[in-house]
């Protein structure tokens, strides 16, 4: 009585079930594969971006050399930055700052969306799968006690293969919630985390104009200058102050 004897004389019903199972555990891993590369290189690409934002950079540039088919933190800033471009010399400053932050957070939006998508399913999979195998457990269960009404003589030998065909339902249920539980949970923890990112950049973004479109000086380790718009027209730059020569 081996494990595949088991599955493949098992009765028509607990058959499904295996078969609904094997299914839900094949697409949750690869649901699992295809998050942790997304989220990966969401987390790279905040750390680079970052990186290169608070170095000190010209934002002109930075905002050039981004593609317009970026994503994550680089989308949101290209997001800003061209709404600024757009609406300067055209707006007040309270309404260039509003436009700055509304288009950055349509982006945030959009690309926390982007990262949500599927783990619905995992937690579905994680909710639902012990309770299919279990369905799967009762019903090959009461098939075993079921055929004992035709034997003389009860024994364990009459009863244990639908047992055990019974308990591979309830395994397999098991195997297949567990690896989706403990994903969903690491990626619900990445997304709110990276959703705070999204937020903080949004806001020292704003921030970062705010104080230049009023001419306060920013700390060290901002990135230098007067927020501008460049002269090609394709965003705003950063143009170093001039430095005080008198005495």
């Amino acid at each position: 009585m081996s494990l595949w004897h088991l599955v493949f004389n098992a009765t028509l019903p607990v058959q499904l079930v295996m078969g609904i199972l094997l299914l839900l555990s094949v697409v949750s891993w690869v649901v699992i594969f295809q998050r942790q590369h997304l989220f990966s290189s969401i987390w790279r690409g905040i750390h680079d971006f970052e990186a290169d934002f608070w170095s000190g950079v010209d934002l002109a540039q930075l905002y050039r050399d981004i593609s317009p088919q970026a994503s994550g933190l680089p989308a949101i800033f290209r997001a800003g930055f061209g709404e600024f471009s757009k609406l300067s010399g055209g707006a007040t400053n309270e309404a260039l700052l509003e436009g700055v932050h509304r288009a950055m957070r349509v982006v945030r939006v959009r690309e926390e969306d982007r990262l949500d998508v599927h783990l619905g399913f995992l937690a579905t999979v994680g909710s639902t799968a012990p309770y299919i195998g279990l369905f799967g457990t009762v019903w090959g269960i009461m098939n075993a006690f079921i055929g004992l009404a035709g034997v003389e003589q009860a024994s364990l030998a009459v009863v244990a293969p639908g047992i055990a065909e019974a308990l591979i339902a309830t395994a397999m249920g098991l195997f297949a919630a567990i690896p989706a539980v403990i994903a969903y949970n690491r990626y619900a923890v990445a997304l709110e985390r990276i959703s705070r990112d999204f937020s903080s950049f949004c806001d020292e973004f704003s921030a970062l104009l705010h104080r230049r479109l009023h001419g306060v000086v920013p700390p060290s380790d901002e990135p230098s200058g007067d927020v501008q718009p460049d002269a090609g027209g394709e965003g705003a730059g950063v143009v170093a102050p001039e430095e005080d020569t008198t005495r």
